[in-house]
């Protein structure tokens, strides 16, 4: 059985977890892994004043991230029902060819034992004011305090972009601000055709 993997990339309130969620609904044998799952309780945990750390790969605990995604690699049908909480039940067929794997989170192509495996990588961008307005309209535990965005939130989105767009070469850029059906069919199309072109070799 073959795993292919989507990374859906992007800043944040960006749209990520919409298509996401979105793609998974839409592709039978899907499933996706978030990174925010995988932040570490002290970030989620600690004064406002350090919430700048939040913004870095070291908040999250990527080993345990790569250890679920390895698992789901070698044996998928057992990952699914155990692992898998967003799976919807009737979407997984248990003699399948492929296995559809979305990633999604803000740093997940600035990691590069993660960023090595994806076999597509798309990333969701909106403008500055657009983010800020989401941003403050999100509630988060602790809850962001005044000048977070400007003082962190952003600087460490250009920081990271920067460096993810170092690493990588072959992302595909979505407009965040397109209607998410157009984002939708877009990237699905594009799935899609992976997945009939990596069937056609395991025929």
């Amino acid at each position: 059985m073959k795993t292919l993997v989507v990374g859906v990339g992007g800043m944040t309130n960006g749209g990520k977890s919409t298509l996401s969620n979105s793609l998974h609904q839409k592709i039978p044998n899907s499933c996706i892994i978030a990174q925010d799952s995988y932040f570490k309780q002290r970030i989620r945990l600690i004064h406002m004043v350090a919430l700048s750390a939040v913004q870095v790969i070291d908040a999250l605990h990527m080993d345990m991230m790569m250890s679920d995604i390895n698992s789901l690699r070698r044996d998928p049908e057992s990952f699914l029902r155990q692992q898998c909480q967003k799976l919807e039940p009737t979407t997984m067929t248990v003699n399948t060819e492929v296995i559809v794997l979305i990633v999604e989170g803000f740093l997940i192509f600035n990691y590069r034992p993660l960023n090595e495996i994806f076999d597509r990588r798309y990333f969701l961008e909106i403008p500055y004011d657009v983010c800020k307005r989401r941003r403050s309209l999100r509630m988060y535990t602790p809850p962001d305090p005044p000048g977070y965005f400007d003082g962190h939130v952003w600087p460490m989105y250009l920081k990271n972009r920067q460096e993810m767009e170092s690493m990588v070469s072959d992302i595909v850029f979505l407009d965040g601000l397109e209607p998410k059906e157009q984002l939708l069919a877009k990237v699905f199309k594009d799935v899609c055709e992976e997945l009939e072109r990596l069937r056609g070799k395991l025929q």
